[in-house]
């Protein structure tokens, strides 16, 4: 299987999160996922210097560098939107979301099918935005009215395809962010 296709699945598999969260209350998700945080960060560093099974295997096989840290950046972009947005975790599971889905989606056609490069930003493609974008409406849809969803998706595709930072930070608290106005601005 293609690398990054293996590491777009293993980063869409961070779907368990919303899942548990329909059966745990925020705190306790938030905190579910600090020790998943602190456990794969040990992994990371113990398989430097061990073979770890199972693990080894699928770090070896998904890994973009031999010091990269984007899990460290996923989970603090879902702790970080999980703890901010507590007060409605239909607003937090819709910005996780999209880090999830759209953002995979995002990477998966627009590294195979990206040929025509963003303004601004020559790394990504408008085919890849316009996956996250469309990948994380839908999705979203399944949470949402209409008009939060599509302003998300927006602002999410936005985010991810400017992000000045690993966009696994900003994706989620941003969209969240902009769902947020509209729901309770407009």
């Amino acid at each position: 299987m293609d690398r990054e296709i293996l590491r777009q699945i293993i980063h869409a598999s961070g779907i368990f999160i919303l899942v548990l969260g329909i059966f745990l209350n925020p705190q306790v998700l938030i905190l579910f996922c600090i020790i998943i945080f602190v456990l794969s960060e040990m992994v990371f560093i113990l398989d430097k210097y061990y073979r770890i099974p199972i693990f080894s295997t699928i770090l070896t096989s998904c890994k973009r560098r031999d010091d990269e840290r984007g899990f460290l950046y996923f989970f603090i972009g879902i702790i970080a939107t999980l703890y901010i947005f507590r007060f409605n975790l239909v607003i937090a599971d819709a910005g996780i979301l999209m880090l999830l889905l759209g953002d995979s989606a995002s990477t998966i056609i627009g590294t195979r099918y990206g040929k025509h490069k963003l303004p601004f930003n020559g790394l990504k493609s408008f085919e890849g935005s316009l996956a996250f974008f469309l990948v994380s409406f839908l999705s979203v849809l399944t949470l949402l009215p209409l008009l939060p969803a599509l302003i998300g998706a927006l602002v999410g595709a936005i985010t991810e395809a400017y992000s000045p930072i690993d966009d696994n930070i900003p994706i989620p608290i941003i969209s969240a962010l902009a769902i947020t106005l509209v729901i309770y601005l407009l």
